[in-house]
């Protein structure tokens, strides 16, 4: 069990899928408190973030056993990426509205540089979409690109960026939610890709 803890994750991945349940044991007491602080983060609620957590790893554990999880050397990455859509999934449920089916893919546009590692093309690539990007805000509403700007080059949080707004936090996400939406219209208008996967 002890060189359990010097593998990688891609050996654990790779000997879980033998049938060796303490390799999986490893990973989830590597990732867990990792994984479980994003997803407390993103949804403010533990008792969801537990559901969540909780569905990663069941979804996490059935790609593994079916034998489609693909070598990549970043575990991490993909399981952070497995809890991000079912974040996306849950929201999209609760919503029960009219929203555009690609949502995932919008928000991945902010999120997608996160899950790689950076390389000469990544960074082409991410300096082209960022370009695109900037002509896309320039196109929003004004309280669209100010929560816009806030929230991904300064770094604020929802909470700070409605008190400096003088609004609610849900007002400040609904501006972000449509901001996005908005953006992911005119970059299909334009035939812009706004992806980096």
């Amino acid at each position: 069990m002890t060189s359990l803890f010097t593998m990688t994750d891609e050996q654990l991945v790779a000997l879980y899928a033998t049938g060796n349940n303490d390799a999986f044991d490893v990973l989830l007491g590597r990732h867990q408190q990792t994984l479980f602080g994003y997803i407390l983060y993103t949804v403010r609620n533990r008792d969801l973030a537990n559901d969540i957590f909780q569905d990663t790893f069941i979804k996490a554990i059935a790609t593994i056993k079916q034998g489609k999880y693909t070598e990549t050397g970043k575990f991490k990455a993909w399981i952070t990426r497995i809890a991000h859509n079912l974040i996306i999934d849950y929201f999209r449920q609760e919503r029960n509205e009219n929203t555009v089916s690609n949502d995932a893919y919008e928000l991945d546009l902010f999120n997608n540089p996160v899950f790689s590692d950076d390389n000469v093309e990544t960074e082409m690539v991410r300096s082209q979409v960022l370009s695109d990007v900037k002509k896309l805000i320039g196109y929003l509403p004004d309280s669209q690109r100010e929560v816009l700007e806030m929230r991904y080059y300064n770094d604020m949080s929802f909470k700070e960026i409605a008190e400096k707004t003088g609004v609610s936090i849900n007002t400040a996400l609904g501006r972000m939610r449509y901001a996005i939406l908005n953006m992911r219209k005119l970059a299909d208008d334009n035939r812009m890709i706004l992806s980096l996967s």
